[in-house]
């Protein structure tokens, strides 16, 4: 039977069943972690079911079993996607301190640590469940502390230890490089905090921001000062 050219033109009418899909939308398995992460960092890891997560990614619950046989595998694969973002992030900045310490002066140095604070805040400000998703886990101490051996501590140490590369240089003094180092990192996880409490107020929310980096600058100043120096002003 032969086709006419009309026919021939003529767009074919589309077969029912399931709508075509789109090309553009995460995979189902980035859509389950990022659901996910949203939910364990706003109600923890028990205040969480896979039944929650399949209805607020809008699949079936068996579905995200297939992606993620348990919620414990769930859970650590949120913490493995936040540390690698964190990690991308902010390896130019740590490579940059861990190099000054080791070869340039104690000004690079300082300054290498001012640009890693910065880099630090910035990604906590853009990935705020980050913050709340550590908060959730360190609110049981005990529990679940493989995910800092895996997805906290290999940064913390990197930096720990350019601070003793440029303490054995005398560039700085540095005792205790994982006392500094943890606190500054819970200190921004609470200027994240902060901002949240803060609401949607643009005021209380600049104040916040330009608050605590004055501060994380300032302190960085005063902990590394060169010798017989009181610290300088971070501008």
């Amino acid at each position: 039977m032969e086709t006419s050219e009309e026919d021939a033109g003529a767009p074919r009418a589309r077969r029912r069943g399931r709508p075509p899909r789109d090309l553009s939308a995460p995979a189902t398995p980035e859509r389950i972690l990022l659901k996910a992460t949203e939910l364990f960092a706003v109600r923890g890891f028990d205040g969480v079911s896979m039944r929650d997560i399949a209805g607020q990614v809008g699949i079936d619950v068996s579905s995200v079993h297939h992606h993620f046989p348990s919620k414990a595998e769930l859970c650590e694969a949120c913490f493995a996607r936040v540390f690698a973002l964190e990690r991308a992030t902010l390896e130019p900045s740590v490579r940059a301190v861990a190099e000054a310490a080791r070869t340039a002066s104690h000004s690079d140095l300082v300054g290498a640590m001012h640009r890693l604070v910065d880099t630090f805040v910035d990604f906590l400000d853009e990935h705020p469940h980050t913050t709340f998703l550590w908060l959730r886990r360190w609110l049981d101490p005990t529990r679940h502390s493989p995910l800092d051996e895996a997805y906290a501590l290999p940064i913390y140490h990197e930096i720990e230890q350019a601070l003793l590369d440029a303490a054995a240089r005398g560039l700085i003094g540095e005792p205790t490089p994982h006392v500094t180092v943890r606190s500054l990192v819970w200190a921004a996880h609470g200027h994240v905090a902060a901002l949240t409490a803060a609401g949607a107020g643009a005021v209380a929310v600049a104040r916040e921001r330009r608050e605590f980096r004055a501060y994380a600058h300032r302190l960085i100043d005063l902990l590394y000062a060169p010798p017989g120096a009181h610290g300088s002003s971070h501008q």
